[in-house]
């Protein structure tokens, strides 16, 4: 993993993990077909099917691209999915600049899994230049769609272009997909230190986000043991428990997340006395506050079991 700040996703599977539809088949077959225009008939089936013959061959390649790129810009989201599918199927190089242009302004999660399955389709010599210079974009969307496509062609050669920035970035989606692509490239000598980078956000963001960690923890192996132990005894009450919950995963598969983490804000909660480590210093604040002896004690009792009770939901 490349620590400086250098800029950086084979089949498709037209849903990315960057939620949990990866594993899903692209939509093309039951998106809506009675909607499509005649301009959908005529650039779709393939979007060089409807040049004229008679046309020279230096002529018919900028009108193909120009069907492509208006047909991937068109308001149904069918036609433009269509036109992906159609684009990966052809698989054109001559298409490579669209294709990347349209991921990074594709509003339709679908429409941009399937570009990057069509970009999976073209010659990777070409392929990840291009996808390298997408990384250093000032466009958010630009960024996390090469770094889906990388993950998704799977050279290795790519690793270098993962920065420390990038499984580090404010955005969590933007680093959801810095943790899948890197998990997905790097190589066997470099997964303890990539284990150690990513434990070390641990307890980071919302259910979803933890859950993306937890899995980019566990798809390293091994490797990520001794990071999990040490995050799993941290005074970050948040830290200990996703660290407990993901060796908990790793151990048992057939484990749902939301029961892991409950069971190890309970442990955390046990060692700490009984009660969740975020209840003591909304006790504390709560017996400070201007009452009476008998109040303080008492409220400060109820807030921590009121903490301690959505602890344990």
């Amino acid at each position: 993993m490349n620590t400086t700040n250098a800029s950086p996703q084979s089949q498709p599977s037209p849903r990315s993990e960057s939620s949990p539809r990866s594993e899903s088949s692209p939509r093309s077959e039951s998106s809506p077909q009675s909607e499509s225009s005649p301009q959908s008939e005529s650039s779709l089936q393939s979007p060089a099917s409807s040049a004229p013959s008679h046309l020279p061959q230096s002529r018919e390649a900028p009108q193909r691209e120009a069907r492509l790129a208006e047909a991937l810009s068109a308001s149904n989201s069918s036609i433009r999915l269509k036109a992906a599918l159609a684009a990966g199927s052809r698989a054109d190089p001559g298409w490579l600049e669209t294709l990347v242009e349209r991921c990074a302004v594709e509003p339709d999660f679908f429409v941009r899994d399937m570009l990057s399955w069509a970009l999976t389709r073209l010659p990777s010599e070409a392929v990840l230049p291009r996808l390298r210079k997408e990384l250093g974009s000032e466009c958010r969307q630009a960024r996390s769609q090469a770094l889906h496509t990388l993950s998704k062609i799977g050279d290795k050669s790519a690793w270098g272009w993962i920065t420390r920035d990038m499984l580090r970035d404010s955005d969590d989606e933007l680093a959801r997909t810095a943790w899948r692509c890197a998990v997905a490239l790097v190589p066997e000598g470099e997964k303890k230190a990539l284990g150690e980078e990513l434990a070390s956000q641990l307890g980071r963001g919302d259910r979803d986000v933890q859950l993306s960690l937890s899995r980019a923890l566990i798809g390293l192996g091994d490797a990520v043991d001794s990071a999990l132990d040490r995050a799993a005894e941290s005074p970050n009450p948040a830290k200990a428990a996703h660290a407990r919950a993901t060796e908990s995963l790793r151990l048992d598969s057939e484990l749902g997340f939301d029961a892991a983490i409950e069971e190890a804000k309970r442990t955390v909660a046990l060692d700490a006395g009984g009660v969740w480590p975020d209840a003591v210093p909304a006790a504390e604040a709560e017996a400070k506050r201007p009452q009476g002896a008998a109040e303080n004690a008492e409220g400060a009792a109820a807030e921590a079991r009121r903490l301690q009770e959505g602890a344990d939901c």
